[in-house]
């Protein structure tokens, strides 16, 4: 995902692109990691000492609100946040901890009877051993 202004993205998206916002965004960008609101603070600390994590969890809100961010619950425990919202799925390496996109695509999925449902989102996550991992 590639997003040549960040101000003028967060404009279009109805926020108002304070430097911490941005700073966040470009983070999120940037670290494909998809990282948690601890992973964010401590990068951007040192760059902005007056960062708070209040701030950094405000931020992320906010931009799940707007739909330029979700959440992503691998583990009960854990919470990270992706920039990027199209639909995909994700891979936890048990080893090494790092979280992977995964393309999906709902007509891949062989769901059972659920013809009087109506499916508003839905979420793809897998748990194993990355291929870096398994040649260590």
């Amino acid at each position: 995902m590639y997003i040549e202004n960040i101000s003028e993205h967060l404009k279009i998206h109805d926020i108002k692109p304070s430097y911490q916002r941005m700073k966040v965004f470009e983070y999120l960008l940037e670290n494909k990691t998809h990282p948690t609101v601890d992973e964010i603070y401590k990068a951007l600390c040192p760059e902005i000492p007056t960062l708070s994590k209040t701030t950094v969890y405000n931020t992320l809100n906010l931009f799940i609100e707007k739909g330029i961010a979700k959440v992503i619950t691998i583990e009960e425990n854990e919470t990270r946040y992706d920039v990027d919202t199209h639909v995909h799925g994700h891979f936890k390496c048990v080893n090494c901890k790092k979280v992977f996109d995964i393309p999906v695509t709902i007509d891949q999925l062989i769901v059972g009877d659920m013809k009087d449902f109506k499916i508003d989102e839905y979420h793809v996550y897998f748990k194993g051993t990355c291929p870096k991992c398994q040649n260590k």
